[in-house]
């Protein structure tokens, strides 16, 4: 059957939702600080190469990019989310109009997606995720180009997203996975019999060989780290699977999603993307097996307010006009105040504590400084003549970047860090057989028992009372470490 052509693109008014968004994300992109991620993507950008054991390059050489052009701080780094942001929901409009709505659908399904709380979170911080989902959302408008059309040449280009995505983040293997068993379900198969299909399969992976072929050659770390998160967090996040999808979004915008899955499953004419609206429902099943995290499924979540926008329209065009529209306008502004309090920080971090328990990332922004601060004040008790022999070490990525960042100001030596891809970067010389200062989070004791003659010398406070992960976190003075750093740096490190 041939389609009817699409509606033309709302360019003007969508141009203008991007201009809005791009400018309260930059006017609010230096407040509070780095977010731990972010310092640990400005290590890895330093040191760049195929792969870490936790993720792929990608984000790490965005921020390198971003930092290089725009300057080492906030504002320069979230240039990058900004974009990101921006483009993602552009790409939110284009979804709407490849499902046949109108200029205005177009518009309410970009305005949606600008006020939910996910796309200004990712837009505010660079993060795997920040790029993952306008990754997601490239593959899925292509998919549906691919479904409309029936030209399997549109394969090639699904391909080339995907390998592009999986360099940045392995999660889209689960969107493939949701959306080929959706396909199989509801059809059409008909675009999975086409030699396009392995051609774009072979695109993909010619893309991502050098990440894959990393993985491979070290072990497949990331495995190690996913399990890590699952057996940790597993349970938690299946609780809090259902309510965190809510209010990540915003509960505001709940009947533009439905609406969404509504009218791809009965609308007769958008019978052909039925699998877009099923693969929402296979992938939450897969993240909860896998004990994944709540976000893990919010990109299909926003595709489906894509698909919405245009129901918002039509039930604007009904009767008492005015009255819905005024209707749909508060929920709007309702949405995007919620959204902004939740997602930037416009709060003084002294009022955090209610948002943190919405988006623990807020917090994660405040007392980096402090924690150098607290660093160097240890540091200082170290006799000048054995700092040429002291190391010091930290528990995680976030306190080695800080350390990395700002402590050549507060006269610090490079930090060594077992955590993550810091441990690849090597263990101390043998050398550094003095002092050790250890920088490690609050009741965190374990690793102590690597070192002799520990004792807390300063407490990490960030002087605005954020209940964060480093607050309260402890500057620990060690004698020295009770064997050569080589022979103790595997049973030191740590993935999670």
């Amino acid at each position: 059957m041939i389609k009817p052509p699409l509606p033309a693109f709302a360019a003007a008014p969508v141009a203008g939702v991007g201009l809005v968004l791009a400018g309260l994300l930059t006017a609010l992109s230096g407040r509070y600080g780095f977010h731990r991620d972010e310092l640990y993507f400005l290590a890895a950008g330093d040191r760049p190469g195929w792969g870490y054991v936790d993720q792929p390059p990608l984000t790490p050489l965005i921020a390198r990019a971003a930092t290089t052009l725009f300057g080492e701080s906030p504002a320069g780094l979230r240039v990058a989310s900004t974009l990101a942001a921006v483009a993602s929901a552009v790409v939110v409009s284009l979804l709407a109009r490849e499902l046949n709505a109108s200029r205005i659908g177009q518009v309410i399904a970009a305005c949606s997606a600008a006020a939910s709380g996910l796309l200004l979170v990712l837009g505010h911080m660079v993060s795997t995720t920040t790029v993952d989902l306008l990754a997601w959302l490239v593959i899925c408008w292509l998919v549906l180009r691919l479904l409309r059309t029936s030209d399997g040449r549109w394969w090639l280009a699904i391909g080339a997203a995907v390998g592009i995505a999986i360099l940045n983040k392995y999660l889209v293997v689960l969107l493939l996975l949701a959306l080929f068993v959706a396909l199989l379900v509801t059809g059409p198969r008909r675009v999975l019999r086409t030699w396009w299909l392995p051609a774009g399969a072979a695109v993909a992976f010619v893309l991502a060989l050098p990440n894959l072929w990393w993985q491979a050659s070290n072990g497949w770390p990331q495995l190690t780290v996913a399990g890590g998160i699952s057996a940790d967090d597993g349970v938690e996040n299946r609780i809090m699977f259902v309510p965190l999808q809510i209010l990540q979004l915003s509960p505001l915008l709940v009947p533009v999603w439905v609406a969404g899955f509504v009218r791809l499953w009965r609308t007769p004419e958008l019978r052909w993307a039925r699998s877009m609206a099923l693969a929402y429902p296979f992938l939450c099943a897969l993240v909860l097996v896998l004990g994944g995290k709540a976000y893990y499924a919010l990109p299909v979540a926003v595709v489906l307010m894509a698909a919405g926008g245009e129901s918002v329209a039509a039930w604007l065009r009904r009767g008492r006009a005015a009255v819905r529209t005024s209707i749909a306008g508060v929920g709007l502004v309702a949405a995007v105040a919620t959204s902004i309090v939740v997602a930037l920080p416009v709060l003084p971090p002294q009022a955090l504590a209610v948002v943190n328990a919405i988006n623990k990332e807020q917090g994660e922004q405040v007392g980096w400084p402090s924690l150098v601060r607290a660093a160097a004040e240890g540091w200082s008790r170290i006799p000048e003549g054995q700092r040429d022999r002291s190391v010091v070490f930290t528990q995680n990525y976030g306190q080695a970047g800080a350390i990395e960042l700002y402590g050549p100001d507060h006269g610090l030596p490079a930090p060594y860090s077992s955590h993550m891809s810091y441990a690849d970067w090597g263990p101390p010389p043998d050398s550094a057989d003095g002092p050790v200062l250890f920088v490690r989070q609050k009741d965190n004791r374990a690793a102590e028992r690597f070192f002799t003659d520990c004792q807390q010398v300063a407490t990490v406070d960030n002087g605005v009372g954020v209940e964060n992960e480093e607050q309260n976190a402890a500057i620990v003075l060690c004698a020295g470490a009770v064997a050569p750093w080589s022979e103790l740096w595997p049973d030191l490190r740590h993935f999670y």
